[in-house]
């Protein structure tokens, strides 16, 4: 979300949680506009801030402001266990086209993490509009929560959902159109995720 507008119109299509961006990205809000964005958030829905490779001042004011961080760089565990204070984060790991599986060992060194995958793309850490092969994370969702991002759009995400089961859904571009937040992509997207989700 860049603005207070996009967190209505999020909230009205139904989301559990909305996000802003701190890291390099078309899409980063700066500190300054970080509390009014903080709060059009109602109670009960979740706020996520995402940083990559920054340090305390960015993630001190997202956590000031009630959100849940997600590291989508280079951070190590005890970066990420550092800058979230101990919280429970989100860590972002990259999937490429050449990977055969999912290196269980260096996920299980963010213990306090959820888990996200998302499509490795070069000089992008998301954002990118492009799916990753979801048959990889597939085993890997019936042991651990995770979140799957990355290419999703009201076409595939019923797909996606039905087949990975994840505990979460992270989209950005694909509810976009013109690089604006798109209400009736908004709303197609959660009615998917929910009647997949149902079936």
């Amino acid at each position: 979300m860049t603005s207070p507008g996009d967190v209505e119109l999020a909230v009205e299509a139904g989301a559990d949680a909305v996000g802003v961006i701190l890291a390099e990205s078309a899409r980063r809000v700066s500190l300054d506009e970080l509390p009014a964005i903080a709060a059009a958030i109602p109670l009960f829905v979740a706020r996520i801030g995402v940083l990559a490779d920054q340090g305390g001042r960015e993630a001190n004011a997202l956590r000031a402001l009630g959100f849940t961080l997600q590291f989508n760089g280079d951070e190590s565990p005890s970066d990420c266990d550092e800058l979230a204070g101990g919280t429970p984060y989100i860590k972002a790991f990259h999937v490429g086209p050449m990977d055969r599986e999912i290196d269980l060992e260096q996920c299980g060194a963010y213990a306090n993490a959820f888990w996200m995958f998302d499509s490795r793309v070069p000089a992008l850490r998301g954002g990118t509009g492009v799916a990753f092969d979801w048959h990889l994370v597939e085993p890997v969702s019936e042991a651990h929560r995770i979140v799957i991002s990355g290419g999703l759009n009201p076409d595939n995400i019923g797909v996606c959902v039905r087949r990975v089961r994840p505990f979460a859904v992270d989209v950005r571009s694909g509810i976009e159109t013109a690089g604006a937040k798109d209400p009736e992509k908004m709303r197609a997207f959660v009615r998917t995720v929910r009647a997949a989700d149902a079936s």
